[in-house]
């Protein structure tokens, strides 16, 4: 399936017949060497540091979801890079947060992309925010053998349900295995700090505005303790990435539009050290 610069520009057998519109089985019929699941490792002795990427966390409300990501990446003791992105678009109505080894979670997600893409246009129709969630557990299942050997890629997928009316969040373990979340959701090093934030904040009529502040604070809280996590830098003019999926679609918050949130729970956390609460009163 490589390119033959003697080519009669004829695209080859495999392009022209018919078959699933899954790309990833097509894939895996015609070049299964390029899923990144079927790369073989080469044998090391000890451990190989390797940039890993973390913290990620969701919350739904009245208007669709906010999926929100530090920027941190680190490789053992060391920060590898303070202005990763963590946070996707997976379609026009999705979007997709990794956290886990940081190359084979983009290179992940870039196939789960193609993958919505080329069924869209196959079909000639959008998959189900359902479809979607199974596709992408189908993906990190077939990375098992690489997440048992220490490369495992743990995303959190959210999106906003044509067919519900709502915006909705799942969650997976490193087997596939796929949960889909009440309220918010978070994955990552990190997590269980950003869990105990947003299980205290979260509530059910919450604005896009609230939302966006709730996603902020708890990537506040999980840097606080947890050394991967990169809270908001404000010296270095890096700002966590948060996206809104909603009934418009998919869209990215601005530095810009981040920057007084971000301000706003500084100045109240130095007042109020005492915790995420205490802060937002």
């Amino acid at each position: 399936m490589e390119a033959n610069p003697r080519s009669t520009g004829r695209l080859p057998a495999a392009f022209l017949t018919p078959g699933s519109s899954s790309f990833m089985d097509f894939l895996g019929s015609h070049a299964p060497d390029l899923l990144p699941g079927n790369r073989p490792l080469p044998p090391v002795k000890g451990a190989v540091e390797i940039p890993h990427g973390t913290t990620i966390v969701a919350v739904t409300y009245g208007g669709g979801v906010v999926l929100a990501g530090d920027r941190r990446a680190t490789m053992g003791n060391f920060i590898a890079q303070r202005d990763i992105e963590k946070v996707f678009p997976a379609d026009e109505y999705s979007a997709v947060g990794i956290a886990g080894t940081a190359g084979l979670a983009v290179e992940m997600v870039k196939l789960f992309q193609l993958e919505l893409e080329h069924f869209e246009k196959v079909e000639g129709a959008q998959l189900s925010l359902e479809g979607k969630a199974n596709r992408l557990s189908t993906m990190i299942r077939s990375n098992l053998g690489m997440a048992m050997q220490g490369l495992a890629v743990v995303p959190l997928f959210a999106g906003w349900d044509v067919d519900r009316g709502k915006g909705r969040i799942f969650s997976y373990d490193v087997t596939g295995g796929r949960s889909e979340e009440q309220g918010y959701a978070a994955t990552g090093s990190g997590s269980m700090f950003a869990r105990g934030a947003l299980k205290k904040l979260y509530r059910e009529d919450l604005s896009e505005e609230d939302a966006t502040t709730l996603v902020v604070q708890a990537l506040y809280d999980a840097a606080d303790d947890d050394s991967a996590t990169g809270g908001p830098d404000l010296a270095r003019r890096i700002y966590p990435i948060v996206t809104v999926v909603s009934d418009e679609g998919f869209r990215r918050l601005s530095d810009e539009q981040l920057i007084g949130t971000v301000r706003a729970i500084h100045e109240r956390r130095l007042e109020a050290p005492d915790g995420p609460r205490a802060a937002l009163l």
